[in-house]
């Protein structure tokens, strides 16, 4: 009988398609947790620590320079420090 007859590649063809599916769908969830991950219940994004020691030294130089007031200061460094 013709080998084509079957549908091809028989039972290993069958095998592939399963790996490959399931290779997919675990990319599709890598993906999907890894952005549930990098998100708060609030829906910002979660600072990673250099970051925020960044956006605070940035905020000191800026009331260093005096573009910026105490109070004005003090409230977005609460902000950060959320």
């Amino acid at each position: 009988m013709d080998r084509w007859h079957d549908g091809g590649w028989g039972w290993g063809g069958w095998v592939a398609m399963a790996v490959m599916m399931l290779v997919f769908w675990s990319v599709i969830a890598a993906v999907v947790v890894t952005l549930v991950r990098t998100r708060r219940h609030d829906g910002r994004v979660e600072v990673t620590g250099s970051l925020h020691h960044d956006a605070e030294r940035v905020l000191n130089e800026r009331f260093a320079r005096g573009e910026i007031d105490e109070e004005e200061f003090e409230r977005r460094r609460d902000v950060l420090r959320r």
